[in-house]
């Protein structure tokens, strides 16, 4: 039994009943009987019965379950070999299902995401030398001995790949007594990083914000610090001072990025930092990998993981530091079963931890800016770029005064800057938050536009793929010649730009260029895109075309223009996080340019240039667009000052998700600072055929959101038939 086990488990020999909590959308442990000879403790990892089928669980805590005589109770089925999941960790899934409203047992489901992992990898057969010799000598087999000699334990395969023969030749000699079999544990996923491996060359700005770090591990208390420092400015040079102290002192180390599929060069600059490259947890990594490491982590033999928002949920036998990259970013919201934040919910896990948590952000969110300043934050800026590297030379194109050519997207005044760096041989970025090549597609006669018939929402035209498509369920049909309307032929026409559709403008202006789209619906698989990322770092493209997977990180040492084709597009929206979002894309977009100390610019197209985000991004003035986003926020009570919870209403039938959301706003109980907005139709009123109404609870800061939630769903009708209620604390979208 570990240190975790109390008495109430019974003493040896007599009856005991646990609570286990499964993977199912439950509200609470269910109680099992622990067999006679089967030791468990709180955190053990088992499989008990659930109905007719089989489901692995975790042994909860005292009192999580019913209070039942245990000979009543199923049996557990077994108990895996593996590490329990810690005190900090249950309390950590505790407290998010409490925190999000979600069902304990799916939020348990996070942490137990690699099934497989749970009993021990193989051990790996491998042979040593007995001294003994064969009673025929041949070269193949003279190579093999003399080799062998090199190190105490080869596997068979190893030895013989290295000594250039077949694996018979090692088979032979073992079966002459040759070669003992010995066992070796499995092999680590990645080598031990070291810490002293490459001493960093940093620069005053940066030293002193890595001392400052450093010291901040040596305590080794709870604290965040946010470091905000302009694009190109060494951050991640500056927290990998964090990451080499915490491995000095035998910790592990979790990296949070936004997309860590996509950031091959975070990965090689950690390799060259450290010797050696971090684990690596995301949704596209092989089911095997994702077993291994998840072991190798519970363990304690992998010290570093680089992963996505889920890597939050890995079972750290000695989680030491967290970091978030890119804190802003919106792809740290999950809204999917269980809704939270990543970036919010790692600085949760480090304060139960008791360890340091560091945010990271060239544009931070309103909310940890309002943190540092309150001074809950540690706050540390990098106001200069590395290496003496300006940033470029920010311009806004005022479209109604530069209109593009007739048919056109790009301005005169963006044309020419193109011409101007292909002549040079530098690269350029354009950059459009849109996918395909047009967002809608209409007949010219008649007037019918292509909509989903699943969603409300037109169908983007995908001219390369010959398809139409909807962007949120999936559904697509191939571009018909012909109207399905009026059946007039040749007569539809596509309305606004996509990235496809500039990419053909920019081959039309310039036919000798080498193009790249970086889109998820053209760059299929990690693999290839990551390709494509390490070609355009090698100047093997002129002119690069994206979404927002241009902005996420990357170094281009080649790219000095960055165009913003439509910087007004995240502007256009009922969204209150709409100009934050709109200034943190487009800085970072724009950082991308000049990175390497060439002289680069930026040109923005807008038809609002007076805008307060427009003039804030090329001004170069953060500290001012941050005071007036912070003080618009206070007088509102929007987030960090005040709270809110979106409650969506989906149902097969618009009246019964009407009926439900009705039926909830009625029963809102009583409560003073907190208010109900709706039920109103959502944004996006029909997705994969179910009608949505949302419910928008607002709160001052102070307010028991969650209390005022629950009560609501508690008295409200019941789920039934189709109807779905999901409720997302905190939320990050409004559609």
């Amino acid at each position: 039994m570990g240190k975790d086990s109390p008495d109430l488990f019974g003493a040896s020999g007599a009856p005991r009943a646990v609570p286990v909590l499964v993977p199912l959308p439950v509200p609470k442990p269910y109680s099992y009987m622990v067999p006679e000879g089967m030791n468990v403790e709180p955190g053990a990892i088992v499989q008990v019965p659930v109905g007719p089928r089989q489901h692995f669980g975790v042994v909860w805590d005292e009192g999580s379950g019913d209070t039942v005589d245990p000979r009543k109770l199923k049996p557990i089925t077994e108990a895996f070999d593996c590490p329990p999941l810690s005190k900090d960790m249950r309390g950590f899934l505790d407290w998010i299902a409490a925190y999000t409203l979600s069902p304990p047992g799916l939020v348990a489901r996070m942490a137990l995401r690699a099934p497989a992992a749970f009993d021990p990898e193989p051990m790996i057969e491998g042979l040593r030398l007995t001294g003994q010799r064969p009673e025929r000598m041949t070269p193949a087999r003279g190579r093999v001995l003399e080799l062998a000699g090199e190190a105490p334990v080869w596997t068979r395969l190893g030895l013989a790949h290295a000594a250039g023969v077949s694996a018979s030749v090692v088979d032979g000699l073992t079966a002459h007594g040759v070669f003992d079999t010995v066992f070796l544990p499995p092999p680590p996923v990645t080598a031990a990083p070291d810490p002293d491996y490459a001493a960093p060359v940093l620069e005053d700005g940066q030293r002193m914000a890595a001392d400052d770090l450093v010291a901040a591990m040596r305590e080794g208390a709870f604290g965040v610090t946010l470091i905000d420092g302009v694009t190109g400015s060494g951050k991640t040079e500056v927290y990998f001072e964090a990451v080499a102290e915490t491995i000095r002192q035998g910790r592990q180390v979790l990296i949070l990025l936004p997309e860590i599929a996509l950031t091959p060069a975070f990965l090689e600059r950690f390799h060259d930092r450290f010797g050696a490259r971090p684990a690596e947890w995301h949704s596209d990594l092989a089911p095997r990998m994702r077993e291994k490491v998840w072991r190798q982590v519970a363990e304690g033999e992998v010290r570093v993981v680089a992963g996505a928002r889920s890597a939050l949920f890995l079972p750290f036998e000695n989680l030491g530091l967290i970091i978030v990259d890119e804190e802003h970013d919106p792809a740290y919201k999950q809204e999917d079963r269980v809704f939270y934040n990543a970036r919010d919910m790692a600085v949760v896990r480090a304060r139960i931890s008791g360890f340091p948590v560091i945010l990271v952000s060239a544009t931070p969110s309103v909310e940890s800016r309002v943190n540092a300043d309150q001074g809950r934050y540690r706050y540390l800026h990098l106001a200069s770029r590395f290496g003496g590297a300006a940033l470029p030379d920010l311009h806004l194109v005022d479209m109604r005064r530069f209109p593009p050519a007739r048919g056109g997207f790009l301005s005169p005044v963006l044309l020419k800057a193109l011409g101007h760096t292909l002549e040079r041989g530098e690269q350029s970025l354009l950059f459009l938050n849109r996918r395909g090549y047009a967002p809608l597609t209409l007949c010219r006669v008649c007037g019918h536009r292509f909509q989903c018939p699943n969603c409300s929402a037109w169908l983007v035209e995908h001219r390369f793929r010959g398809k139409l498509q909807c962007h949120h369920c999936g559904h697509e049909e191939h571009t018909p010649s012909s109207c399905p309307e009026c059946g007039t032929l040749d007569h539809l026409a596509a309305c606004g730009p996509g990235v496809e559709r500039i990419a053909e403008e920019v081959e039309r202006h310039f036919p000798e260029s080498r193009i790249i789209v970086l889109s998820s619906d053209i760059v299929v698989g990690v693999k290839r895109l990551r390709l494509e990322l390490e070609a355009i770092a090698r100047g093997e493209a002129d002119i690069v075309i994206g979404t927002q997977l241009v902005a996420k990180g990357h170094n281009f040492p080649n790219m000095t223009l960055v165009g913003i084709v439509d910087a007004d597009l995240g502007l256009a929206n009922g969204d209150p996080r709409a100009t934050e979002r709109t200034f943190q894309l487009l800085s970072q977009v724009t950082g991308r340019a000049g990175r390497s100390g060439l002289k680069s610019r930026g040109l923005i197209q807008t038809y609002q240039p007076g805008h307060p985000v427009m003039q804030a991004i090329v001004s170069g003035d953060a500290e001012t667009f941050y005071e007036r986003e912070i003080a618009e926020r206070e007088r509102a009570l929007m987030p960090p000052f005040g709270r809110l919870a979106s409650i969506i209403v989906s149902a097969d039938s618009r009246a019964d998700a009407e009926s439900h959301a009705r039926g909830l706003r009625q029963a809102a109980p009583s409560a003073t600072g907190i208010s109900v907005l709706g039920p109103a139709e959502a944004p996006l009123a029909l997705v994969r055929g179910r009608h949505r109404f949302r419910l928008l609870v607002h709160g001052r800061r102070g307010g028991d959101m969650q209390g005022f939630v629950r009560a609501m769903l508690a008295r409200g009708p019941k789920e039934r038939g189709s109807v779905q209620v999901q409720v997302d604390i905190d939320p990050q979208s409004f559609l």
